[in-house]
């Protein structure tokens, strides 16, 4: 392989260990493929373009490259086209697509999803179980053993709020009497809550209260913090509501989940973790970690950090979310022997976790190095911002379901279904409406807030889920028509152009997937797949493969051809999106 022959020049010339990373190379320049020579300048103590050129002048003598070109610190390399012959045999010839074996890197700890069980999932929640889900796959395929973990946020005065409104409007409704799944019945009176609650504030303010008084005292507020008291203080008819309001929104979720394909292998409950860390942040105290304040609060000063000083344990010894963040953290690396974890939360919590990471250092935490926070943007809609309080959130199904019954009416439209069975036909509404929900969320950067379009995502023509779909099962109806009995001749080959960009393509893969696991970017493998399916199409247009000039061409057209469709199932499944084999 080229990354080797790379990697023991690299080692011979600067005596560097280094994990080589190629690229296309950009179309305005010569070359098949390109390395970054940065890395190695440290090493080698000269310029980027002398490191580059004396890679380049080894690798040509070596018989690895037939030439090469220097741009500032980029080595362009020029490959003989048996150089790709040979790295696609053996990536052809690999069931497992090159990639590392299962659990070969260690295990990981993900945590995502993390809901409130006070109302439904909305469209918030697709983008971060979506990349949860995705990050998770991703890891694996690159080698990674990874537990999938929530922390469920089932305490506090939000979900009594819920429970009050329920409690004093509900009139026994349940989900079996409304027919509503049990989080939309749950949302419900979290929403009605906060109508009678507003209507309160105005009452008090008319009568001559200020609003920021009238906000404190309005009786709803008041009754629902006597009833987070009583929850506190263990009331068992407050818990009883509390375990079947909960229980109520716990089924709803599941149902979502199962929507999505979204899975769990362990639930933490705040209910239950709220406890944690303050034993952490004592022993924390003894060694010197925090201070004290004269009220008796504990803190800890992270001004040598270029942040301010943090609270972590309240005057009274009660518990803020970052001692039960501590507590958490430290609970979950000693229920799995992980070697690092990833939190993926919106970016509005950056600062938190920052802090967070710190302490865990401070503490002694080895493994705190290998804390990640995987920082989503918010998702818009082209009608604006959601406010789930006032009920004008996108509910998670309501979106799927529309997603759904959009990719059957253009289905339909098309009219190529006339001899598919009904329950087929469902069957591939379901995965192109989901494909194209999830494709065209996780195309996009984590990093970046996002717009999400429905009527864009679900085109079946540019950069969507449905054109990659639709592409997959074109190549599954061509293998259904190959003959049998042929063979690749794989000595004299004489590939031309677009069978060579293909084949260069397709043994990136596994680079592929260890750089979207590196970099914890689904966005990554999306964009890689969309352009592996642009230049297929663009083979497919200008190439016979059933009706080539010989067996042996026929042979490794359907050859490449497999090979790209078993990459889009594969690069897909780690987006958690299924491939039709008709469309």
């Amino acid at each position: 392989m080229l990354e080797t022959q790379i990697q023991d020049i690299v080692q011979n010339l600067y005596q560097v260990d280094a994990t080589i990373e190629l690229q296309e190379t950009r179309k305005e320049f010569e070359g098949d493929l390109t390395l970054v020579v940065f890395p190695f300048v440290r090493a080698a103590k000269k310029r980027p373009e002398d490191v580059a050129e004396e890679i380049g002048a080894d690798l040509v003598q070596a018989g690895a490259i037939v030439s090469y070109n220097v741009v500032k610190g980029f080595l362009n390399m020029v490959l003989d086209s048996n150089v790709f012959v040979n790295d696609f045999k053996a990536f052809a010839l690999d069931a497992n697509l090159n990639l590392p074996a299962p659990g070969s890197k260690g295990q990981y700890i993900v945590e995502y999803s993390s809901p409130n069980t006070n109302k439904p999932l909305h469209l918030g929640h697709i983008r971060n179980n979506l990349l949860g889900s995705s990050v998770s796959n991703i890891l694996e395929a690159d080698g990674v053993a990874v537990t999938k973990v929530q922390i469920i946020n089932d305490r506090g005065i939000h979900i009594c709020k819920s429970m009050l409104a329920w409690s004093e409007y509900g009139n026994g409704e349940t989900p079996e009497s409304t027919g509503l799944k049990g989080d939309h019945l749950v949302g419900k009176y979290y929403v009605k809550f906060d109508q009678v609650y507003k209507s309160e504030i105005q009452t008090l303010v008319e009568g001559g209260m200020s609003e920021d008084e009238a906000k404190k005292l309005a009786p709803s507020l008041v009754k629902a913090q006597e009833m987070l008291l009583k929850w506190e203080q263990g009331d068992e008819a407050v818990i009883d509501l509390w375990r079947t309001m909960n229980n109520w929104v716990y089924e709803g979720f599941n149902h979502t989940y199962k929507k999505l394909g979204v899975s769990f292998d362990k639930n933490y409950y705040e209910s239950q973790t709220y406890v944690l860390g303050k034993d952490d942040v004592l022993k924390g105290l003894e060694d010197g970690v925090f201070y004290r304040k004269e009220d008796g609060s504990v803190w800890i000063d992270l001004e040598d950090e270029g942040l301010d000083h943090k609270l972590v344990l309240r005057r009274d010894g009660t518990s803020v979310y970052m001692t039960q963040d501590i507590g958490t953290a430290i609970q979950r690396f000693k229920d799995f022997d992980a070697k690092g974890m990833t939190y993926v939360v919106g970016n509005e919590q950056d600062y938190h976790f920052k802090v967070l990471f710190i302490i865990l250092k401070r503490l002694g935490y080895t493994w705190a190095e290998s804390l990640h926070h995987l920082s989503y943007g918010m998702v818009d809609l082209p009608s604006g911002k959601m406010k789930s309080r006032e009920g004008t959130v996108v509910d998670a199904d309501d979106l799927i379901d529309s997603m759904i019954q959009d990719a059957a009416a253009i289905s339909k439209e098309l009219g190529k279904l006339d001899n598919m069975p009904e329950e087929e036909q469902d069957q591939l509404f379901q995965t192109l409406g989901l494909g194209a929900l999830k494709y065209f969320i996780l195309k996009v950067d984590p990093k970046k807030r996002m717009l999400f379009n429905p009527a864009e995502s679900i085109d079946f023509n540019g950069n969507t889920g449905p054109f990659i779909q639709y592409t997959y099962a074109r190549i599954q109806s061509l293998q259904r028509k190959a003959p049998e009995g042929l063979t690749v001749n794989w000595t004299d080959l004489n590939p031309n152009e677009e069978e060579v960009v293909l084949m260069k393509a397709l043994v990136q893969y596994p680079s592929m997937v260890e750089q979207a696991a590196k970099q914890l970017s689904p966005a990554v493998l999306a964009n890689y797949t969309y352009d592996l399916v642009k230049k297929y199409n663009g083979f497919y247009q200008n190439n016979s493969i059933l009706n080539a000039e010989s067996d042996e061409r026929i042979a490794f057209r359907l050859l490449l051809s497999k090979k790209v469709g078993e990459v889009i199932a594969s690069s897909m499944n780690c987006l958690g999106i299924q491939v039709p084999n008709r469309m």
